[in-house]
């Protein structure tokens, strides 16, 4: 087989084309290049080229110390900032020995829960966007608005909250803020029922998902994916539950581990519908019990200069993408000696090289907008 790369124009019949998707390309979330040979309108092959928005953020968290170096885990998943954070300063208190205050885990797990819906809530908007509809993704953005209003209230930032602290939180939540928490979540309730009817109600956007991009449990645990889209495919794994941090081990009769066993685009967006859902119950929940804790502090006193002590520490969480982890080495120094990142949208993208092989190029965009990735993620 000869492979001829070409731009405008065919290449002999005798041939395959090799195709450049991106690196700028609209059906792309960001700067990312998918090289694909192609046989007429069928895919032989795909391979993911990324790093060009790699900006070294495990470098940098080595010359930043412990206080810093929130700043730069909250952007490489600029969907996921909360979470983000989240991860590093539950390695560094994992590393001190930290107890958190009761009122301080309970308010991250409330704000976790919040960012999870704005994650979904973009993808459920872009998705029938890339594959021709344009209006969910306006309801998308006036559900966001809710919820950008309260959490820009409680941290002062819409992308990037840095309202985490190695020992709690920045600060205790406004006064009467709970409440209109509680009244932003019911709105956002109240208007789940149009992703029902106007995405999966229609027979267009069922034709284009279903049966396509079929990724199969063999596969999500070679490649190492999780998040909604290893649970779309009947991987039954979720931390929050196998393996509860923060207050999640006080939900468990709230929480539901949403799956499906199809696989498919059709299955992953059921997946991400359904676990918004869940987490308007689960948010629902931290404000209930939020609002019965006695007033108390929200972080711990550190010293000046914080300190890790000698040694190494992993700290994973269930992001709203998929695993993220922190492997966190310390030499006693207030700089970490390396913090490995474990991002989730790493992992998810490289089953593109086992998805895309033998579909055609119009389910490709399908396929791509379906995997629910960040490309800061990717390249951090």
């Amino acid at each position: 087989m000869t492979e001829t790369t070409v731009g405008i124009g065919g290449a002999a019949e005798s041939t395959d084309m090799v195709l450049n998707i991106g690196p700028q390309h609209p059906s792309t979330h960001g700067v990312l290049r998918l090289r694909i040979v192609l046989d007429g309108e069928r895919v032989l092959s795909a391979e993911p080229v990324v790093g060009y928005m790699h900006r070294g953020a495990e470098k940098l968290f080595e010359a930043r110390d412990y206080r810093q170096i929130i700043v730069l885990a909250n952007r490489h998943d600029w969907l996921s900032a909360f979470s983000n954070e989240l991860g590093v300063v539950l390695a560094v208190e994992r590393m001190l020995g930290m107890e958190v205050p009761q009122r301080a885990v309970w308010t991250r797990t409330l704000l976790a829960e919040l960012n999870r819906m704005l994650n979904h809530l973009m993808f459920l908007g872009s998705y029938p966007l890339e594959l021709g509809g344009i209006t969910p993704v306006f309801y998308a953005f006036r559900e966001r608005e809710d919820l950008q209003a309260v959490m820009e209230e409680v941290s002062g930032g819409r992308m990037h909250y840095m309202f985490n602290r190695v020992g709690g939180l920045k600060e205790d939540l406004p006064a009467g803020w709970l409440g209109r928490a509680r009244a932003a979540v019911a709105a956002v309730r109240s208007k789940m029922h149009v992703y029902e009817d106007l995405v999966l109600g229609n027979e267009i956007f069922r034709g284009r998902t279903r049966g396509i991009g079929t990724l199969s449990r063999e596969a999500v645990h070679a490649y190492g994916v999780s998040g909604p889209i290893a649970r779309a495919s009947g991987v039954d794994f979720d931390l929050r539950r196998d393996e509860p941090y923060l207050a999640y081990g006080e939900l468990q009769d709230v929480l539901r581990v949403v799956t499906r066993a199809e696989g498919d685009c059709l299955a992953r967006f059921e997946c991400l519908l359904e676990q918004t859902n869940n987490s308007l119950d689960l948010a629902d929940a931290c404000l209930d019990r939020i609002a019965g804790l006695p007033q108390g502090p929200v972080n711990q006193r550190l010293p000046k200069v914080l300190k890790a002590p000698e040694g190494h520490t992993y700290a994973w969480t269930e992001n709203p993408l998929g695993l993220n982890g922190y492997y966190l080495v310390s030499k006693g120094e207030k700089t970490p000696y390396r913090l490995k990142l474990r991002s989730a949208s790493f992992n998810n993208i490289q089953a593109l090289t086992e998805l895309l092989p033998g579909t055609l190029v119009a389910d490709m965009v399908a396929i791509l907008g379906s995997l629910f990735f960040v490309v800061g993620d990717i390249d951090k």
